[in-house]
């Protein structure tokens, strides 16, 4: 399996897509804050594993649809767009689950392009 590519930044509809998640789970003004914070903010890297961890989530069966769509991207050697994450308690995954899934599969210490906010 070849190691995951990673664009430098997220794609623009990464951004509108955070924004419908934040929403169910904060006011709509703290939303757009930590959206306009995610647009700025510098690409760092973190580990899957790490990502799951703190986000208190469980991590999807690779026959998930999307999580398998992710998987078939790297083997085909697409670029895979950075993880939005918000820092909160637990760290909330705005955008990119099923590629922080997609990327355990591989290895769950590859270490996964983000933007923290």
């Amino acid at each position: 399996m070849p190691s995951p590519a990673w664009k430098t930044d997220p794609e623009k509809h990464d951004f509108p897509a955070a924004m419908d998640y934040l929403e169910l789970v904060l006011e709509p003004a703290a939303a757009q804050q930590a959206v306009e914070r995610l647009k700025s903010a510098p690409t760092v890297v973190k580990k899957a594993k790490d990502i799951l961890r703190a986000s208190q989530l469980s991590l999807l069966p690779k026959e998930n649809v999307h999580v398998a769509e992710n998987i078939d991207k790297v083997r085909q050697g697409k670029k895979l767009s950075p993880v939005l994450l918000v820092r909160d308690h637990p760290l909330i995954i705005a955008d990119g689950y099923h590629r922080v899934c997609a990327i355990y599969y591989l290895s769950e210490d590859l270490e996964v392009p983000c933007r923290l906010a």
